[in-house]
This record gives C-alpha cells, sequence and structure tokens, in this order.
C-alpha cells in the first residue's frame, strides 16, 4: 500500500508498506525517516527524524495520509528545563542541517559570526545611549570577552552591548535569519531623525545559528536595560524547539548584555578550548572591530619566593657564635608562574577608517609589516575611499621584493587583499573575483559596508557591484605604479620592473581593456638601448618623422639580437629596434599591437616595410637576380618558400625570414621547448620559410655567375646548401640536421684550407715516413701470440692482502 505525506516542509513523502493498514489504526502515530534530515531508532521500533511525528489518517481506497506536525518539542525536555518551551517560526531542522553541512567552509567561522553579533549589539548600544544616556548606567565598559574552558568543554562570548527582552528573544532567535539590526536599520530609514546608518551587520540571524557548527547546545543569557528581568534561551543541535526561562539565580545574573555558551562536541572540544587557538581566531577575523576584545589566556611571570636550607654548626666561622644543628636559614630566589588573566587581543587599529592626512607614513609601514608579516617595507603604498554607487575603503601596497617562486608570480590565490565587512574579516581566498591575476602580488585590504555576499559571507557573487570594485581597485594600482615610474629615483622603477614587470607583460595578454595604461610602464631593451631600459614614450619620442612603425625584434638575448643579420639595413638608418629578449615579451607585444597609432612590427617576417625604399632600384635588383633566385629555390627545393632580393641586409651575404603569419624564429623555438608541444601543430604553425639574398655581396655574385655559366656546377650547389644551413643558424632557426651541417662545415674547410699556407717538402716526407714506419711496426704485432701470464702464488710476508 501506498502512503502519501505532507507537512510544514513542504514536501510530500511517498512510502509502500506491506503490512496491512489496520495495524496502525485510525489515530496511530508513526515515526519514518525523510530524505533530508538524519534518521534516529527510539523505543519501539519509531523512527524520528529530527523530532517530527507523522500522524496517519485512512483515505479512500486503501490509502493512508500522512500529515507532518513539526517543531513538536518533547513536553519532558520543557518540564525539565523549567521554562516555557516555543516553535521555531521557520524549517528550523533543515535549516539549521544546511547550515552546518552547506553553508560554511570552514567550522572556525562561529566566532567570527558571534563577535560580529557582539560588536553590533555594542553598536546600537552606543548609538541608542546618544539620545538616552541612562542605557550605559549598568554593566560596565563596552567590551567583549571570550572564556575557553578545556575542563568542562565549553567556550563562553560576553558583551555588555544591548541585550534582549524576552520578545526580542522569541523575535531573533525563534525566527531563522530574522535580524534585530535589520529592523533597527529600517526604523532609521523611515525616521530621519533618529539619524544615519550606523553600519551594522545585524544583531543575531543565520549568523548566529553558526554555532552549531561546534556545539551540541547553546545556551543565551541575556539582560535589556529596558526590563529588569534577564532571560535565559536555551537550545540543543538537531532540535526543533527552544526554551527560555527567567534567569533566578543571582550568581549568574548581569549588569547588561548578553553571554553566550557554547557546549561543544566531543570532536570539536580539544581544537576549540585552546586558549591560543581562540586568541589566533579572533586576531585573524576580528582583530579591527572597533571594541576592545579580551580573551582568557595563561600567563607567566618572574616571582621571588624565600627558600630554606638548613646550616650546621660545622660551617659557622671562628669569632661567630654557634648555632645548633638544624636551624633554617632563609634565602630568595626566583621562580617562573603561572597564572590566568584577560588579554587584549584586537591591538590593531583599522587605519583605513581614518582619514589619509591624518596618517603617518610610518603607522602605514608598520601596519603592512604587522598585516602581511613582512620583513621589508612596501615599495609604494595609497589609502583611497571609494563613494557613490559603490562604497568602500582600501589601502594597497606594492611590496619591497617580489615572490621568491616563479609558481607563486602567477598564482591568482595568493592571499594578498584581505576583504572585511565592516571592520569583520570575511576572507583572503579569491580567485580573481577582486584583482586580476596579473596584479596578484599587490598587497591590502579592502572593506565594505554592502558587498554582496552569500548567506555565508564568505564567496563573493558575480556581480555587477564587484566588477565595479575590481575595475576601481585596478585603476588605483595602476595609479600607485605610474607615481612609481615618474618618480624622481629611477632606481626605484628599476627594481620594481626587475620584480613585478613579467606580470605587467602578462597583463597585456589577459587584459585588453587595460592596454592604454599597461602599454606606458612597459619597459625594454633596444638597439640604442642595450645598457638601460627604455619605456615606449621615449622609444616613439625618438622616432624620426616619417617612420611609421615601432621595429622589434624577439630573440634569446641581447647580444644575439645585436647581433642579427635582420637589423643591419635598420641600424645603417638609424631605426631603433626594441630587443624582446624574455619568452613574454613577444606574446605581449603581439597582443598590444599598437601604441599610439604606432603598430608593432616584427622585422624578422617578410614584407617589411622602412618607408624609404628605392623602388627603381628594387625593380632593377629584382630583374637582374631574377634567373638566380628561381635557380637557388629550385636547388633547395621544399626548405623555403621562395627566395627573393632583401631590403633589410647590408653586410650579410642572406637571411631567413618567416611568413607574415608564421611563428618568428624565436617562438618556434620556445614552442619547440614545450614539455607538452605537439609536433603536427608545430609543423602547421611553422609556416613558411623565405631566403632573402643580398645582391651587393661578393658570395651572392659569385653564385649569379655560376648560374649563369656552370648552373649544374656540383661545388656550386654545395654552397647554396651551405649558404641555406648558414643563414638557418644566423636567422635563430633551428637546423634538422646539426651534424650534417657539421660535416659540410668541414668539407669546405678542408677545401679552403688545403695548401694554403705552403707545407715543405721535407714535412710531408717525414710524415710520410713516421706512418710508414708505424704501419711496417704493426705489422708482426698482430700475427704474434700474445704471451700469457699467470699471477704469482708466491705472496711476501708485507702483503696487506695476504690475509
Amino acid at each position: 500500500m501506498s502512503l502519501v505525506a505532507s507537512g510544514t516542509f513542504g514536501g510530500v513523502a511517498s512510502l509502500r508498506i506491506s503490512s496491512s493498514p489496520s495495524k496502525f489504526g485510525s489515530g496511530g502515530v508513526v515515526g519514518f525517516r525523510s530524505s533530508f534530515l538524519s534518521q534516529s531508532i527510539l523505543p519501539g521500533n519509531r523512527l524520528s527524524a529530527a523530532r517530527l511525528r507523522w500522524k496517519l489518517g485512512r483515505k479512500n481506497e486503501g490509502r493512508l495520509a500522512v500529515r507532518c506536525d513539526a517543531a513538536v518539542a518533547e513536553k519532558e525536555a520543557a518540564e525539565e528545563a523549567g521554562g516555557e518551551k516555543y516553535e521555531y517560526q521557520a524549517e528550523v531542522s533543515r535549516l539549521l542541517d544546511l547550515i552546518v553541512h552547506s553553508l560554511y567552509s570552514h567550522k572556525e567561522v562561529f566566532l567570527r559570526e558571534l563577535v560580529s553579533n557582539a560588536s553590533d549589539a555594542l553598536d546600537k548600544l552606543r548609538f541608542l545611549s546618544v539620545t538616552d544616556p541612562s542605557l550605559l548606567s549598568e554593566g560596565g565598559e563596552l567590551e567583549i570577552r571570550i572564556k575557553p574552558d578545556p575542563d568542562n568543554g565549553t567556550i563562553t562570548i560576553m558583551d555588555t552591548g544591548v541585550g534582549m527582552t524576552k520578545e526580542e528573544l522569541i523575535d531573533c532567535l525563534g525566527t531563522i535569519a530574522q535580524s534585530g539590526t535589520s529592523k533597527f536599520l529600517k526604523a532609521l530609514k523611515e525616521n530621519q531623525d533618529l539619524g544615519p546608518d550606523n553600519g551594522l551587520i545585524g544583531q543575531f540571524g543565520v549568523g548566529f545559528y553558526s554555532a552549531f557548527l561546534v556545539a551540541e547546545k547553546v545556551v543565551v543569557s541575556t539582560k535589556s536595560p529596558k526590563s529588569d528581568k534577564q532571560y535565559v534561551w536555551e537550545s540543543v543541535a538537531d532540535s526543533s524547539s527552544y526554551v527560555i526561562k527567567e534567569e533566578t539565580n543571582p550568581e549568574n545574573l548581569l549588569g547588561r548584555g548578553t553571554q553566550i555558551t557554547l557546549y561543544l562536541r566531543d570532536d570539536d572540544k580539544f581544537e576549540f578550548t585552546e586558549p591560543s587557538k581562540i586568541h589566533g581566531l579572533v586576531k585573524n577575523y576580528s582583530q579591527f572591530v572597533s571594541f576592545p576584545i579580551y580573551t582568557w589566556q595563561e600567563k607567566s611571570r618572574m616571582i621571588e619566593v624565600e627558600e630554606e636550607e638548613t646550616k650546621d654548626d660545622k660551617g659557622t666561622k671562628e669569632g661567630e657564635e654557634a648555632k645548633t644543628e638544624g636551624e633554617k636559614m632563609k634565602k630568595k630566589k626566583t621562580v617562573t608562574e603561572k597564572y590566568w588573566d584577560w588579554e587584549l587581543a584586537n591591538e590593531t587599529k583599522p587605519i583605513w577608517m581614518r582619514n589619509p592626512k591624518e596618517v603617518e607614513k610610518n603607522e602605514y609601514i608598520e601596519f603592512y609589516a604587522k598585516t602581511f608579516d613582512e620583513l621589508l617595507d612596501p615599495r609604494a603604498y595609497t589609502h583611497f575611499t571609494t563613494e557613490g554607487e559603490v562604497e568602500f575603503r582600501s589601502i594597497l601596497f606594492v611590496p619591497g621584493m617580489g615572490p621568491l617562486h616563479n609558481e607563486d608570480l602567477i598564482n591568482s590565490k595568493t592571499k594578498n587583499i584581505r576583504l572585511y565587512v565592516k571592520r569583520v574579516f570575511i576572507s583572503d581566498d579569491f580567485d580573481g573575483e577582486l584583482f586580476p591575476r596579473y596584479l596578484s602580488f599587490v598587497k591590502g585590504v579592502v572593506d565594505s559596508n554592502d558587498l554582496p555576499l552569500n548567506v555565508s559571507r564568505e564567496i563573493l557573487q558575480e556581480s555587477r557591484i564587484v566588477r565595479i570594485m575590481r575595475k576601481r581597485l585596478v585603476r588605483k594600482t595602476f595609479d600607485m605604479i605610474q607615481e612609481i615610474s615618474e618618480g624622481e629615483s629611477k632606481e626605484d622603477y628599476k627594481n620594481f620592473w626587475e620584480n613585478f614587470g613579467k606580470l605587467l607583460k602578462l597583463g597585456c595578454i589577459e587584459d585588453s581593456g587595460n592596454h592604454k595604461r599597461l602599454a606606458p610602464l612597459l619597459r625594454f631593451y633596444s638597439s640604442k638601448s642595450v645598457e638601460d631600459m627604455i619605456s615606449l614614450d621615449q622609444y616613439v619620442e625618438n622616432m624620426a618623422e616619417n617612420q611609421k612603425a615601432i621595429y622589434y625584434l624577439a630573440s634569446d638575448s641581447r647580444k644575439s639580437a645585436k647581433s642579427a643579420p635582420f637589423l643591419e639595413k635598420l641600424v645603417q638608418k638609424d631605426i631603433e629596434v626594441v630587443y624582446l629578449v624574455e619568452p613574454i615579451d613577444e606574446v605581449a607585444i603581439q597582443n598590444l599591437q599598437t601604441y599610439k597609432e604606432k603598430k608593432f612590427v616584427d622585422i624578422s617576417k617578410e614584407d617589411l616595410e622602412l618607408g624609404d625604399e628605392d623602388e627603381v632600384k628594387e625593380r632593377e635588383d629584382k630583374q637582374e637576380f631574377i634567373l638566380l633566385c628561381d635557380w637557388i629555390k629550385q636547388q633547395l627545393g621544399d626548405k623555403v618558400a621562395k627566395v627573393q632580393v632583401s631590403k633589410r641586409l647590408s653586410s650579410s651575404p642572406c637571411v631567413l625570414v618567416s611568413g607574415k603569419f608564421g611563428w618568428s624564429p624565436n617562438m618556434e623555438r620556445l614552442m619547440k621547448a614545450q614539455t607538452l608541444g605537439d609536433a603536427s601543430s608545430l609543423e602547421f604553425m611553422r609556416g613558411r620559410r623565405i631566403l632573402e639574398i643580398n645582391p651587393d655581396h661578393p658570395i651572392v655574385k659569385d653564385l649569379k655567375a655560376a648560374c649563369k655559366y656552370d648552373s649544374s656546377s656540383t661545388e656550386a650547389k654545395r654552397a647554396v646548401d651551405l649558404l641555406y644551413d648558414t643563414a638557418l643558424i644566423s636567422s635563430g632557426f633551428t637546423p634538422d640536421s646539426p651534424a650534417e651541417l657539421g660535416n659540410k662545415i668541414y668539407e669546405m674547410m678542408a677545401i679552403a684550407l688545403g695548401g694554403r699556407w705552403g707545407r715543405s717538402d721535407a714535412e710531408e716526407a717525414s710524415e710520410g715516413a713516421e706512418i710508414e714506419e708505424s704501419s711496417s711496426d704493426a705489422g708482426p704485432a698482430e700475427t704474434s701470440e700474445a704471451e700469457v701470464i699467470e699471477p704469482s702464488e708466491v705472496r711476501d710476508e708485507t702483503d696487506p692482502w695476504k690475509n
């Protein structure tokens, strides 16, 4: 038979029971397990799901209807507590289960939430006391105290804030996500005479129930200045009800405020009752709360105590009155004494809340050192407040030194940006939400009152507000770096570039929207500045009037770039060429494409235009050397796409350039070095190669004559092969067979050096005689048998190996 269940959870549970319905009766009570609740076995083989009970009724056609009466408290539990029982006004069991298992990533955030609630209660009291000073008459200073008790497995959080009345307890703690502060702020907005929004997080909402992450029972004792009575709220984990009673024990009475006691679970007692652990959590999450937070800590001090010792009459001196044996002598000594006392946990003040004009430089440096555990002073910092549709305060720092490991440079999860909401630490674990990866080296704090967080206050949600915040933070960072580059000391920006220059180049690849801010910050070596780096602005200022492009050459070092054949004509014409000597440079420049309406041009690619070509001479050279180009192409075959007269050479006989859309020699070398490189894609992207010849070089003129008068000459064909292989190396490419190329060079050297210095006849005869003599001596040795020498069995007495 089928059962259909419905109840306050809004779900319908269906199950099939093989037994006869008459076993249950029309008014029977059945307990069964819902899919979202934990199951427990009760006496009588009944199932209970978080104290839920299900009413059974008979329907037509043999069907039973099961109705869930949610949030039914055990009568005995309420009587034992000695107070009135109340039902939650929400699906508590479900929601608490979600809070414990889904909303929060780490258990330790419970302390952050409870301290935030305590801070809000203090803030609210301070605000209300402006119009009613009598509210501060009892309860002492505005402060928070946290006391762990390892013996009893409890943590107590006490504040001297506004407290709650019985009605407020029911309203705030009896309804999930009901915030007393939210009501307070709503009243402020409705009545502007009360004053502006004072920026509270919330008295008690979902954050309060994070206590059940670690606690199996929570007791809240609270006293409001508006009430003469103190009330105690109590509830256990997985319960659907809570108990409120009046506090009658004089020892537990509070002057004002709230005291929350957490009875920890067995597996959390050891960790969260450790005083040093609690102190560390407060310093991490609540260090900048505006009220003092004290934690109960074990301390030590040096004290002097009196030590007793005995001295017999044998130790007395002459003339000294003898003392009886066993007489006691007093002596003082210093010992270490252990004691417990309150210790202030939030000594560092949130300087970002102050006016930047009132904060000294040494305060920023001290704050940076303490917050980020840095030894070196920051290279630069900026303190600003953003207002408008998004309001937040921030302090950003550029570190004095980059990370020691290269992988940390591009790791977006560096924990360098600490996010606060109303001075309460939320998280430092972001994956590019607030800062792009290429600016991950920047450290700082961001504090917002209206940041869009999810219910756990830990995960930033992608929204328009977050994008606006990110945009403004990036802009301020660029302004800060720009100030370093424009500073009086060029050494400062040089050091910055050595540490973080690669990351700015990475920004050219990943952030096309900020190219205009990134490009002026870039620095490169050039053909006119080999020792000192220049900016693109300096390059543009030094350009000739008729120059229409920014020329660059990618190479593995400045030395190889300086001697590359691609530069010959440009250097001759006094055209500056930018050297790209780091692996990321070429990709970064290709992503920039232009700077101040000047295109970037790779001088190692085909169709290089320098702007002052002599078209008449070019046509004449092309016509004159067209037969030679065709002949060389025929000899090289598929090794090159074509052979043509070069515009870029002045002293080299030839050069090998890449196709317009293919990889440059440097890029090809880098791609070959990739661990996961694909040979098929490498061959495809390599593109075609073009051999350019220098019509004014003697070698080319000799080959032209060979092509005209003896095109089938073996030596001429061999010279063409060697010419191609040499151009391959000088242009930055890697030969397919280095050993074969070496043999060609040795062969050419032998031809070139043979008899050049004219060895004498006597030397040649002497060498011949020596060779003949060595061969004659070797003849008999080959036919004679080798003499076999047996090892001697006779050993000397002094032989160390005898035994």
